[in-house]
């Protein structure tokens, strides 16, 4: 393997183990310590690999019930609205040959 493919490999593996440290039902939140608005807007953003990740394990989902309400819905929506809505913004538009 050359260079570049081990420091992506370790970049890959560094960001998987960090993305998966603040998963929703972690136990990191409580009905005393609800989830706010930057909370929301953090799992919004991994719900792909809270939804992997809760496959597996029963206690992990992709929305924290041990939340604040209103806030923590619209930083969940916001995240996911322009975290995944975001990448249409990105992809090339083939070009019609005439």
């Amino acid at each position: 393997m050359n260079k570049r493919t081990v420091i992506m490999l370790i970049a890959l593996i560094l960001i998987s183990v960090s993305l998966t440290g603040c998963v929703p039902g972690d136990g990191k939140n409580s009905a005393d310590n609800p989830a706010g608005f930057f909370w929301g807007i953090w799992h919004g953003w991994i719900a792909p690999i809270s939804l992997i990740i809760g496959i597996f394990k029963d206690s992990i989902r992709i929305y924290e019930i041990h939340n604040t309400g209103w806030w923590y819905d619209i930083g969940f929506y916001i995240a996911v609205i322009s975290g995944f809505g975001g990448l249409s913004l990105t992809r090339r538009k083939k070009r019609s040959e005439h």
